[in-house]
Order: structure tokens, then sequence, then C-alpha cells
């Protein structure tokens, strides 16, 4: 049997119910469209998702912990919701009256409270009631077309975890420390250069301006924010902004250089131009330019460099995305992220990827960080994440922001740490590049 839902919607679903998979249990168009039917194939399974189909292309249905029998009776189940998909993107209606969550109907599929049901007898239509114990709009949740193409039922299982971490980790304080010193310690290959300058580029929420606070967090020693960062559906960073971490609040700058952009937002015309991140690339944008989304950045700005020196341009590339809609990116978001990096390509410089907000898309690793490299669910995004963005596993780096914290973390300063070494890792391999090239010229000449 092939799942009608596609792997995205399927990814979306799972984003709500944590470290899970679902695996087909009834397929109308298969096994029939009678209640009888359903209840063969799905009577004492749990939990479910009960997914209905129209003709007007709406995919919608519900969610429920409980098992299905045929007694006639209402189950209750505070966990239990309705969904529908609007393009990508997922909505939902928990239940209002969880003692009436779910009807164990003898003659009819999937029935949620007295609010939608899946067949009905041995018709392949939709019951559908909002505000019986579910509230919805009839017309967001399926067009009013009571009539189904197919109904499916997925069994929700949890995805297995790894015995052994895929990645290893020294999760101790003497490791902290050694990563600490090594940054501090840190020079260039390139003698002109005296900082590493890492751009930070992502979706507009992603958390660019709260890893720097992260990173500047480890060093103070405290949780603190000197970038602004937030919630928000517009980029909370309109300038271009250059941020060097010092070590301790006396203490000197680190030789790694964080430049923050605007968030990159799907339509045209909006967030981060093309152009403008080939400036920055370049060296040629100054610290605290005011980004104009519908006008790139023109060489007779103020403070333009016309001949930027190496130590101006950028020496790595890390994208910022969240773990929780990796699978929910829209197509024009990850088609402008395809753009830039074939830009950063043709010029030679390295790309890392930072995950950010992994707690929140995995309950495992919500209840300790230091499941990150143990996480099932976690290796699916990250390689999901190398597919969508072309970019190799090894270059996909796992992260937790400081967002709610008042004191730091151990767990999440080594992960924070391990990132900021991969990017120095990675600046020194484009000076080596340079070196090289630099070698080979003259060696001709």
């Amino acid at each position: 049997m092939n799942p009608r839902l596609t792997k995205s919607q399927q990814k979306t679903i799972c984003s709500q119910l944590g470290s899970v998979k679902l695996q087909l249990l009834y397929k109308a168009s298969i096994h029939g469209f009678t209640g009888g039917a359903f209840h063969q194939q799905c009577d004492t399974r749990c939990p479910t998702v009960s997914v209905g189909y129209n003709a007007s292309g709406f995919v919608f249905g519900g969610y429920t912990k409980q098992p299905f029998n045929q007694s006639g009776q209402y189950v209750s189940d505070e966990q239990a919701f309705l969904f529908t998909f609007s393009g990508e993107k997922l909505l939902k209606y928990p239940v209002t009256s969880p003692t009436y969550a779910v009807r164990m109907i003898a003659n009819s599929g999937p029935y949620f409270g007295e609010a939608l049901a899946l067949v009905i007898g041995s018709q392949a239509v939709v019951h559908s009631s909002p505000g019986n114990y579910y509230n919805f709009n009839a017309a967001e949740m399926h067009g009013n077309d009571l009539n189904l193409t197919d109904c499916e039922v997925y069994q929700v299982e949890e995805s297995p975890e790894f015995e052994k971490p895929w990645r290893p980790v020294v999760w101790e304080n003497e490791k902290r420390t050694e990563m600490m010193d090594s940054i501090k310690l840190y020079c260039p290959l390139a003698s002109s250069v005296s900082q590493v300058r890492v751009l930070l580029i992502g979706p507009v929420g992603s958390g660019k301006s709260s890893f720097f606070n992260s990173i500047n967090s480890v060093f103070r020693g405290h949780v603190t924010n000197q970038a602004i960062a937030g919630c928000s559906t517009t980029s909370l960073t309109t300038q271009f902004r250059t941020y060097s971490v010092k070590a301790g609040r006396e203490g000197k700058p680190l030789p790694i250089i964080l430049c923050d952009t605007m968030g990159l937002e799907e339509s045209t015309g909006a967030g981060l131009d093309i152009d403008d991140i080939v400036s920055i690339l370049k060296g040629h944008l100054p610290d605290s330019y005011q980004f104009n989304p519908s006008a790139p950045l023109q060489s007779e700005a103020h403070g333009y460099r016309k001949s930027p020196a190496l130590k101006d341009k950028i020496h790595c590339v890390v994208y910022i995305i969240d773990a929780c809609k990796v699978s929910i990116m829209p197509t024009k978001l990850e088609e402008k992220l395809g753009a830039i990096r074939k830009k950063v390509n043709s010029m030679g410089i390295p790309q890392l990827v930072l995950m950010t907000k992994v707690d929140e898309a995995c309950p495992f690793v919500s209840q300790d960080i230091k499941n990150i490299y143990k996480s099932s669910y976690i290796k699916e995004l990250m390689q999901e994440v190398s597919a969508r963005l072309g970019v190799p596993l090894s270059c996909v780096v796992p992260v937790k922001n400081y967002s709610q914290e008042l004191e730091l973390d151990l767990d999440c300063d080594i992960l924070l740490l391990t990132s900021i070494i991969q990017m120095l890792r990675f600046a020194d391999n484009y000076f080596d590049e340079l070196s090289d090239r630099s070698s080979s010229i003259q060696t001709k000449e």
C-alpha cells in the first residue's frame, strides 16, 4: 500500500507529535469504504492519525491516542485534535471537550466527537458539524466538499533511538574549558586577517541573532542579549551588523566576528536581497548598513568599500535553519537558499548549516540535550537539511540557543562551542585554498 500523504505532510504531522513516524493501517480505496473494513484494520491500534481526501484537494483529519473499538461509547482524550492542510502549513483544532473526544461507532470510520467523521455507514462521505467538541471553519477544513476520494488511517510509532550516539561528544566541564581556550588562542592562517568573519544567513525567526547572543553568553559566563532577537514574522534585524565576541566582560575580542543579516523571506522584494549578500561576501558592506529589500546596495552608498582587503571579506557562510520548520520550508525560500548557495560556491567560500531549536523539534532531546546524537528523528531532520540545501551531512551541526534560560547550561555550551570550532576550521580551509591558488599562480609566472 502506498500512502497518499506526502513525505512532507507526514513530517509536518509528526513534528506535532515528537520523535515518531507513521505506519499506514487502513486505506479505504483498497480495504473498502465501510465501518467494518476500518475496524478490522484499526481496532486496538493506537495512537492514530486519520486522514480524509476530497476531489477539491483538501487533506484533513484527526489524531487520537485512544485505540478504536465498536462500543458505541465516547472515549476521553485530552490530546486529540483535528487538522487540515493549508498549502504546506498544518492548521490544528484541539479538542474543546476531552470527555467526548472520540466516538466508537461500529458502522463508521474514525469519528471525532460529533464534529467530524470519515466514512459514514458504507458511504465515502464526511460528517461535519463544527462546534461539537471541536471548533473549526468548515470551508477551511474541507471546502464544504463532503465526498471522500480516499480515507487513510496511520498508526503513530515511536522512532527507535540509537543506543550509542552517532557522533561522539564529550559532555564535561573540562571539554568546555578546552574548547573555549582553543577558540581564544586561535590565529587565522592568513597573516593579514586577525578575526575570521562569518556570515549568518537564514529565514526570519530561525535564530541568527539568538545564536550570537548565545555565543556571547558562553564567553561572558552568564546569559546576555546584545543583538535584538525575538518572535516576529518579519525580520527584527534591519541592518548589517558585525558582532565581535569578547573573552569575558573586560576580555580581548575573540578571533571571530559574526555578521548578522536581515532575515530571508520567501516573497520577492522582501527580506534580504541576494545582490546585497554578494556585496557582503566581497567585503563591500559597511557595518550598520540599513537594508532596503526593494533596492540592493549601490557603490555610491555611504561607507561602501570599493577595494576591500581579505580581512573585510567573508571567510565562512553559516545557514541558520529552525529544526521545527525543516519539513515545511516553503519552496520559494528553498529556491532562494539554493541561489545563494550557488553564489557562495562560485566564490569558493566554505558553508556550514546550524540547525537550531532542536529541543523544540524533539521531546527526546528536550528531556536531555545529550540525547542529540541518539535521536533518530534529529538525524533524519539533519539528513533532510543536508539534501535540501545541498551540503554534506558533516556540514550540518545542531545547536540549542539560549532563549528563555537565565543560567548557562554545560551541554548547550558544548554544542555552541563545537559549532564555533567548526567555523574556524572551515575558515582555515578557505585560507588554505587561497594560499594554494596564489602559489600556483606564482609558479606559472
